[in-house]
């Protein structure tokens, strides 16, 4: 295959979605689809699966012409799925005379986001598994040896490093800590080392606009319009979206923004670090959503970054200090941040991607309020503690206003404001992952039986599937 028709076929690219089981499946359904008609070379039937985020970017000739080209490798023969996260499926195209890579994310209306094709890559050899890692545990009870397990079956990987566990359970709290904070260091965590905490984030942006609620400055179904600028109040699909909607990830708005990683100084490795608010507010001015606010779910970095611009505009302050005088000075939480301090000796961990090499962590500007904090097993647990109390001050009010419902999600679960809740045995529990190129959490807690669990690593390899059997785990201890 010539050099040239490899770079048309990278050409097309898109936004990103939120990975699910069930987002799985339709993945899948979908590709089926698309395999089906570039098999029959039927194109205008690919084109119309596309939604019209990517129409807007990707016109039906240039699909055509990269389509075209694809038809001269033959049928495609075998598809194997290599990969799904953060709802892009990436598969293994075997075509008569070639293979490709493919990779496909869709929107909640089954449309595709993306639709992108590429040279076959050689998968990167896995990292050996760890025979043994060093850890700082006290395995007591049952339930000790049960978290261990599960901890030493994530931290052995080869693709991870540390992993930091905090448990607060029956009155009682409890941490657990593995690994090396970086190889060859022989130094574990502890309670207060930093990590990239991500998309955990969101629950903190919730609950500074859940304050300003409360405060009656403004109601969750207000307008965000007239909050902004003409230039992008003016657009009748900004002049349709609630806070709550952002907040609940029904705004219409998708993952990121079509201009995301167009901007002055992009860096893959660093995504988020150049989009200022003028580029969130000039991809604003043009937005045209697929589906009505409010009319169904769809998970976006660009809606709570634009929160967290919305919430920094009416304080009149940035969104960090507003932060820190509502939640994090309250709360003694000392060692939570966007940007680690030096002199205060603050120094987030080296972080490693799903092939456990080093990479850079995040930094951020616009959307700071969907995923760029940095915290600790000890702050967040404190800030999962502090919503255990009835509420008897402003704070408190916030913070139970965001565990409130508003909407059902297609993954079978409801959602507050950012926080997701989840049933098992009649007990409701509230939770959200975070992720970045290299590092992995989770934060989940029960009012009613006072537990929450706080799950950190600094690799990309996700701790969801750990820390929601630790959760569940717990929720099931007799009291």
């Amino acid at each position: 295959m010539s050099r040239n028709l490899l770079l048309m076929l990278s050409l097309l690219f898109a936004t990103l979605g939120m990975g699910q089981s069930k987002s799985e499946l339709a993945n899948k359904a979908v590709f089926n689809k698309i395999e089906f008609f570039i098999n029959t070379k039927m194109t205008d039937s690919i084109y119309n699966l596309a939604s019209a985020n990517f129409k807007e970017q990707i016109p039906a000739e240039q699909l055509a012409f990269v389509l075209n080209n694809l038809y001269q490798l033959g049928q495609i023969r075998q598809v194997q799925v290599l990969d799904f996260k953060q709802n892009t499926a990436t598969y293994l195209l075997q075509f008569d005379k070639h293979a490709l890579q493919a990779k496909l994310a869709i929107d909640s209306t089954l449309h595709y986001d993306l639709l992108a094709f590429g040279a076959a890559e050689t998968p990167a050899p896995k990292k050996e598994e760890r025979t043994a890692v060093i850890s700082q545990v006290e395995k007591v009870s049952p339930l000790d040896f049960y978290i261990d397990s599960l901890a030493n079956s994530y931290v052995k990987k080869g693709s991870t490093q540390s992993l930091a566990i905090g448990i607060f359970h029956q009155n009682n709290y409890k941490t657990f800590f593995y690994g090396e904070t970086e190889p060859g260091s022989q130094t574990l965590p502890t309670e207060t080392t930093l990590y990239e905490i991500g998309s955990l984030t969101k629950v903190f942006t919730a609950v500074l606009l859940a304050d300003l609620v409360t405060k009656n400055v403004v109601h969750l179904d207000d307008s965000i319009a007239k909050f902004l600028p003409d230039s992008v109040s003016s657009n009748p699909a900004i002049q349709g979206m609630t806070f709550k909607e952002l907040a609940n990830h029904t705004s219409g708005l998708p993952r990121m923004a079509g201009n995301w990683n167009k901007v002055a100084g992009f860096q893959e490795q660093d995504p988020y670090a150049a989009y200022d608010r003028n580029a969130l507010f000039a991809y604003l001015k043009s937005f045209k959503p697929t589906r009505e606010p409010g009319e169904s779910y769809e998970y976006s970095n660009v809606g709570f970054g634009l929160l967290g611009e919305l919430i920094s505009i009416i304080t009149k302050k940035p969104y960090m200090q507003y932060l820190q005088e509502t939640l994090l000075t309250p709360l003694q939480m000392v060692n939570t941040t966007d940007k680690p301090d030096a002199k205060k000796q603050q120094v987030v961990l080296k972080v490693y991607d799903e092939e456990g090499n080093s990479t850079p962590t995040w930094n951020w500007k616009a959307l700071v309020a969907a995923g760029g904090l940095k915290s600790t097993v000890k702050d967040l647990t404190l800030f999962a503690t502090e919503q255990f109390k009835m509420p008897q001050d402003e704070r408190q009010y916030a913070m139970a206003l965001t565990r409130q419902f508003t909407f059902f999600t297609p993954e079978n679960m409801d959602i507050g404001l950012a926080w997701h809740m989840s049933m098992l045995d009649g007990l409701i529990y509230f939770h959200h992952t975070g992720g970045t190129g290299g590092s992995s959490s989770f934060i989940g807690l029960s009012p009613d039986t006072k537990t929450s669990v706080v799950v950190l690593s600094n690799a990309a390899e996700s701790v969801g599937k750990i820390s929601t059997a630790i959760m569940e785990k717990l929720l099931q201890q007799p009291e």
